[in-house]
């Protein structure tokens, strides 16, 4: 359930809010001789001020296949290239792109809380199949049960916390 929360954090961390962020482009994947490959292994990924990120690959004969990833992919920026350097304008927010954004949060943070009652479901499955092999007595599959779903309503709440800080953070100007 833990590392759920974590997946669930790193997701959050592509979503763009009105500030350059470097994790914007950790998804993103580069076609490097047939491999895919993610672009934070290809280059030097910079956020100078705001509203720029600079790229600057280690091997300057992939600058064009950066620049094509980058456009390929679902980060909505266009990049620009001057021989050395791939620089990504971030610009501001529109208050209906905001609530997009905020839209995909949840979505995501859906996804993890499906994840972490997806492992209850599995739990409290593995502690039935022990109560009718009698391993477990039925006070103690109980107290388990109770337990594991203490410990899934916990994980989901830091969830929600970690939505409604995002949320915060898209809708901050």
């Amino acid at each position: 359930m833990q590392k759920t929360v974590e997946a669930t954090q790193r997701s959050f961390n592509t979503i763009r809010t009105g500030r350059a962020n470097a994790s914007l482009l950790d998804r993103v994947m580069v076609e490097y001789y047939g491999t895919p490959t993610p672009l934070k292994s290809l280059a030097n990924i910079n956020t100078p001020d705001a509203s720029t990120i600079t790229i600057q690959p280690y091997d300057r004969g992939s600058m064009n296949l950066i620049e094509k990833a980058i456009s390929l992919s679902d980060i909505g920026l266009t990049p620009n290239n001057d021989g050395s350097t791939i620089r990504l304008n971030i610009p501001p927010l529109t208050s209906d792109r905001r609530k997009e954004l905020v839209k995909m949060a949840a979505k995501m943070a859906e996804e993890g809380k499906v994840s972490i009652r997806n492992i209850r479901r599995d739990a409290i499955d593995s502690i039935r199949k022990q109560e009718k092999s009698g391993d477990v007595s039925e006070d103690e599959a109980r107290d388990t049960q109770d337990s594991v779903q203490k410990l899934t309503d916990k994980y989901i709440q830091r969830i929600d916390q970690i939505l409604a800080e995002k949320e915060k953070d898209i809708l901050t100007i």
